[in-house]
């Protein structure tokens, strides 16, 4: 199983916070970043390789995570077009690095919960997270969910067969390979400023993903200012929270 995080993007929501400097260098508290506490967590739960894509302030980004020394592996993905593209192309830049396995993929201004990232490796399908306890958002993301089944994610989405939804996933090596193809069938059509999620749309439900369901626990993405002080203060709140690593999440795990 390997990681997927996307840190690519410019960030500008985020203003003097990532001036100089990408969204996952920002601090939470507690002496983490976005991006220092993931792979602390990705470490602690087997998962020992890793690839996050860059794009403004990349060299910058490497040089923050080699200073964690933490035991993953790190691969980057760079997107040159950064600027002019969205993070499906960081994708598919970073695909030739992801094959032969699952992958669980996250944004990279994501702040999860340990139990939550301790539930998506676990489960053996793919699967996305969801929180029934929430509003939906006007937004954000949204999971469109026929039988059991997540057949759109979109800001674009509401209705009563819809939930709040957060870009943490857990995909097969099927799945993503499937939803990878589906990517390149809108890269080549010229369409690169579209969400990843447009081309899983366009798969009209074919690929199965399930709901994982949050249940209120922290998954949450640091978009502005007012959500780093959200989620700060909610981290502020957790200071017992400890990963246990789950063994059976590296049985047959490769490394390539």
């Amino acid at each position: 199983m390997k990681a997927l995080i996307l840190n690519s993007g410019l960030g500008s929501r985020m203003g003097e916070y990532t001036r100089d400097r990408p969204k996952g260098m920002v601090e939470i508290g507690g002496g983490q970043t976005i991006v220092s506490r993931l792979l602390t967590q990705l470490s602690a739960a087997g998962v020992s390789d890793s690839v996050i894509t860059t794009g403004p302030f990349a060299d910058t980004l490497r040089a923050h995570i080699a200073s964690l020394g933490l035991p993953i592996t790190v691969r980057y993905a760079h997107n040159p077009e950064y600027a002019n593209t969205n993070y499906i192309v960081s994708i598919v830049n970073a695909a030739p690095l992801l094959q032969g396995d699952d992958v669980l993929l996250f944004h990279g201004d994501l702040v999860l919960e340990d139990s939550v990232l301790a539930d998506l490796i676990r489960t053996g399908s793919s699967a996305v997270a969801v929180d029934s306890t929430l509003p939906l958002p006007e937004k954000d993301f949204k999971a469109k969910i026929q039988n059991g089944n997540v057949v759109a994610i979109g800001v674009e989405f509401f209705g009563e067969d819809c939930i709040a939804c957060q870009p943490a996933y857990h995909l097969t090596e099927e799945a993503f390979s499937r939803w990878l193809a589906e990517m390149r069938v809108l890269i080549a059509r010229g369409e690169t400023r579209v969400y990843a999620e447009n081309a899983l749309n366009a798969l009209d439900g074919a690929l199965p993903l399930a709901p994982l369901e949050l249940g209120g626990r922290l998954c949450a993405e640091i978009d502005n200012p007012d959500d780093l002080a959200a989620v700060s203060a909610r981290l502020s709140q957790m200071p017992g929270e400890k990963f246990v690593a789950i063994p059976e999440a590296t049985e047959g795990r490769t490394n390539g």
